[in-house]
Parts: structure tokens; C-alpha cells; sequence
């Protein structure tokens, strides 16, 4: 009996608490600019998750568990955190730490690093545009959270780079590069709505599509733009083809993916994140 009672013991102790899903294991990578998947209480519904006064993206994963898939900024230090339930219970996670390398660039437009006022009242019009575009959050849920690859070319520049023009240093590299021809067509990596599109000072020609639940993605420097403001978009749908437009020292595609208005590195979602 003895025996016995050590094998279930050891039968019981070998199993996980908790099994990680596919979801949570390619998505968590709790770093400054990363994401944290937390796992909410049981509950019939949905619960309703904020960060940072943000709503959160929270899907059933493997239909066992309720998740909430959070956007960690660039600016949060490592430490603790903590998600707040819409009652009023809170949910801590840890972030870890990641250190990102300077990038140095020469640009020929001055105007593109210490622009004038001029530039700068147009800078700020364009800038409080796109802020309200990523604080978009829709009740749609995402068709695929393992996004495709916008356009396919080699990772030319990565996310979370500590840019440096003309000597002057500037924000953090907020997305990924592909490095693509001009003409190259660009297709969303998840279904979506189109919400935004412009030509702005520093981005150039630039398409924003909702995915679903604060899931955000932004493509810039195109040279044309195949999409209007209220297009649904299927997965792979093409909205638009590379360019070099705005601030950009040639052809290539800009993506940011942004969760709960946090823009977050596009690698972790197609697969390519390293520490």
C-alpha cells in the first residue's frame, strides 16, 4: 500500500498545473516593448482586463482559459506589474529585462531631424491622429494572433533600436523593417478594418488596420496606398505597395504592431522575437 500511495504521489507531482497553450508560448515575452500573457480566473464570460488604463486583449486559449494578452511599453522598468480586472481584483506579472542596441543614421533632410515650426505644427496634427488610431479598441477578436508577414524580405532593421540621426539622438525604432523592393506588394498579416490612412511628414504614405481588441498594425513609407478608410480586409488581402516615403533612406516597409495602445515588437508574432 505503501508503494502504491509513492507511485500516485509521484504520478500526481508529474503532472502541470497548468499546460501552456500555443498561443501564450509563442506571444509571452514579458520585456519592456514585449507582451504578457496572463491567466485570468474562470468565469462563463469574458473577463474585462486594463493596463495602464487601457483595455486589454483577452481571448479563450484552447478553449480552457480565459488570457490576457498585454502590450508592455518601452518605457516600463523591470519589475512588477499589475493587470485590474473590471472588478476591482489585480493580477501581477513580472517584466523582465532587454537591453536595445543604437542604430546611427544619416539622413540628406535636416528638416527630417530638428524640423522647423512649421513642420513641427504639422507633426503634431499628424501625431494626435495616429495616437487615436491606436487607442482604437473594437469588440472584433482577432483572426489569428500568429500574424503573417506583411511582405516577404529580410529583417533589415529591428525593432526597439536607440535611433540616432545626424548625430542627434531620437525615439526608439517603434516597429520592424523588411527590406523590400519598391513596388513591393504589402498584405495584411490578420483580417481587419482599415482606420486610418495619410501621408505624413515622417512616416510618408501610411495604412492603419484594426484587428480586433486593441491589436494594431501600421504600415509606412509606402509608395501607394490600395485602401480607404472603412475597407475590411481579409487575411493576406493586399492594402497597399513598398516605397520610401517620409523619413526613410530607401525602399523598405515599416510595420508596427501595437497592443492597448503599447507598441510592441511585430517579431514575437511572426516568430522571429530574440532576446
Amino acid at each position: 500500500m505503501k508503494a502504491f500511495i509513492a507511485l500516485l504521489l509521484m504520478a500526481c507531482l508529474s503532472l502541470p498545473v497548468h499546460a501552456e497553450g500555443f498561443i501564450t508560448r509563442l506571444l509571452n515575452k514579458p520585456v519592456p516593448g514585449g507582451v504578457a500573457v496572463v491567466v485570468l480566473p474562470e468565469q462563463d464570460s469574458a473577463p474585462r482586463v486594463r493596463y495602464q488604463d487601457q483595455s486589454v486583449l483577452v481571448i479563450r486559449e484552447d478553449n480552457q482559459r480565459w488570457i490576457a494578452i498585454a502590450g508592455i511599453p518601452l518605457t516600463v522598468k523591470p519589475g512588477t506589474e499589475q493587470l485590474e480586472l473590471d472588478n476591482g481584483q489585480k493580477l501581477a506579472f513580472s517584466v523582465g529585462s532587454r537591453e536595445y542596441p543604437a542604430q546611427r543614421i544619416t539622413l540628406k533632410n535636416q528638416q527630417h531631424v530638428t524640423p522647423d515650426p512649421a513642420h513641427l505644427k504639422r507633426i503634431q496634427r499628424e501625431l494626435n491622429e495616429q495616437i487615436a488610431a491606436y487607442k482604437t479598441f473594437s469588440p472584433r477578436q482577432p483572426s489569428n494572433l500568429m500574424l503573417d508577414r506583411p511582405v516577404e524580405g529580410r529583417l533589415s532593421s529591428a525593432f526597439g533600436l536607440r535611433r540616432i540621426f545626424n548625430g542627434e539622438e531620437r525615439n526608439p525604432h517603434s516597429g520592424l523593417d523588411f527590406a523590400a523592393p519598391s513596388g513591393t506588394p504589402i498584405k495584411s498579416p490578420a483580417a481587419g478594418k482599415v482606420i486610418l490612412t495619410g501621408d505624413y511628414f515622417f512616416n510618408g504614405q501610411t495604412v492603419f488596420v484594426d484587428h480586433g481588441q486593441g491589436l494594431i498594425s501600421m504600415f509606412c513609407h509606402l509608395s501607394s496606398i490600395g485602401v480607404k478608410v472603412g475597407d475590411e480586409l481579409d487575411r493576406g488581402e493586399v492594402l497597399g505597395k513598398v516605397g520610401a516615403t517620409g523619413r526613410a533612406t530607401g525602399p523598405h516597409l515599416h510595420w508596427n504592431v501595437s497592443l492597448n495602445n503599447a507598441r510592441v515588437d511585430p517579431a514575437i508574432f511572426i516568430g522571429a522575437y530574440m532576446h
